[in-house]
């Protein structure tokens, strides 16, 4: 093989490791945005769950007031 295609050779190699390295920085790059979605995710299912059980809660209050509201309109009627 002459220099010449050495050097060819050799400028395509480097190249490549150049992609690769290039390459395998992004992926952590996403991996770390992975991680931070995941958490981020996770922290929006425990809110969402978080809120659900407080309207639910709120909904049985308002239940309550209501009935107690009947009741209390109930005996104006009787008197």
């Amino acid at each position: 093989m002459s220099f010449e295609m050495f050097e060819k050779l050799e400028a395509k190699v480097q190249q490549a490791i150049d992609t690769i390295t290039l390459l395998q920085m992004e992926i952590e790059e996403l991996k770390e945005q992975n991680s931070t979605l995941k958490q981020e995710a996770l922290q929006v299912a425990g809110n969402h769950d978080a809120l659900t059980r407080e309207n639910q809660q709120l909904k049985e209050e308002q239940q309550q007031w209501q009935e107690r509201l009947r009741t209390l309109l109930g005996k104006m009627d009787e008197v």
